[in-house]
This record gives structure tokens, C-alpha cells and sequence, in this order.
């Protein structure tokens, strides 16, 4: 089972394991919104109802650690697009290419992996670009940050707790049929 984590503001901001929210309760940093009504948790002297939506009482530290290096965080550095042919890559179908194969000595890092499609990563292979004869349309380097227009969103869907409903969008306000 599944929590669901708020943020101060009542916002959704991860789904974390029940064991993992229970520590956060007991830790004093969370208040239990809604629980399962027909889930327990029992230890030999407390129960308690497993918790279904958490909420934070503080708002999250946001320090200066930098961009974490990651497949997704490369795919929004690279605003989704092939790195060689410029294309509109889905989530699903983007590739990483190391632009310095790593057979070559390349890294496995911000500044040697880019987003490729499938065609143009085939085409590559275990090349340099220059060896392909392909260019990069932009230098892979760290950013500094990524960019606003990619937000991870919560959608309510089938098969998740009804008590999560009033804290996520359902699916069909976003792809259903406007009224006119």
C-alpha cells in the first residue's frame, strides 16, 4: 500500500511507501489526512489505521544542491528533442547517447550524454560525431537549473485509493471532452 505525501499547502508531491510514513508520523514532520478504513498497522502495545494522505507541517528545505544527474533531468536539459536531428522525442521512445562512446574513454556525465532518437542514435552507433559525420545541435553541459515547463503532476487514476481523489486531478478533466 501507498501513501500519498502533501506538501504544507495541501499540494501533492510524492506517493512513498506506508512503512516510510509511518516513521515520518511517528517522527513528529507529518499529519495524517485521510487513512485506509480497512488497513491497520499494530505493533504489540499501539494500532493505528495505515495512513492513506499525509501532509508535511513545514515546507520542504530547497538548498542549493544542484541538478541531480539523471535519464529524466537529460531529457528536460535537452527540451525533449533529439540532440542530432533536432526531432521531438516522446518520453518513451528517447534514447541517451554518450557523444564520446564510452568504449572510447567517454563519461558517463552531464557533459557526455545527450538525448537521441532511435534513428539517429542507430546511425551514430559507437562513433564520435564526427566520425558519423553528425553534428550536435547544442553542447551537453550541467545546468544550473532545469526548465520550468516540465512539472511532475498527479493525476488520479483507477485503482488508487478513493481517499486520494480530492488531492489529485482526475484523468478525464485533462483529456475529456470540453462542454460547449
Amino acid at each position: 500500500m501507498e501513501t500519498l505525501v502533501l506538501s504544507q499547502s495541501y499540494e501533492p508531491v510524492a506517493r512513498i511507501s506506508w512503512q516510510r510514513a509511518v516513521m515520518l508520523i511517528f517522527q513528529g514532520k507529518v499529519e495524517v489526512v485521510e487513512e485506509y478504513e480497512d488497513r491497520f498497522v499494530r505493533s504489540v502495545t499501539v494500532e493505528i489505521r495505515m495512513p492513506s494522505v499525509i501532509r508535511f507541517f513545514r515546507g520542504q528545505r530547497k538548498g542549493p544542491k544542484g541538478v541531480k544527474f539523471s535519464r529524466e533531468n537529460v531529457y528536460m536539459r535537452d527540451h525533449c528533442r533529439c540532440q542530432y536531428c533536432g526531432l521531438k522525442v516522446s518520453r518513451a521512445e528517447a534514447t541517451y547517447d554518450h557523444v564520446i562512446p564510452r568504449a572510447q574513454g567517454g563519461k558517463t556525465s552531464w557533459e557526455n550524454v545527450v538525448i537521441a532518437c532511435v534513428p539517429c542514435n542507430q546511425k551514430k552507433g559507437n562513433r564520435t560525431p564526427e566520425h558519423a559525420k553528425m553534428a550536435l545541435r547544442c553542447a551537453p553541459v550541467k545546468p544550473k537549473k532545469l526548465p520550468d515547463v516540465l512539472h511532475l503532476s498527479f493525476i488520479f487514476e483507477k485503482g488508487m485509493p478513493m481517499s486520494w481523489a480530492k488531492f489529485l486531478r482526475d484523468v478525464t478533466y485533462w483529456h475529456g471532452e470540453l462542454q460547449t
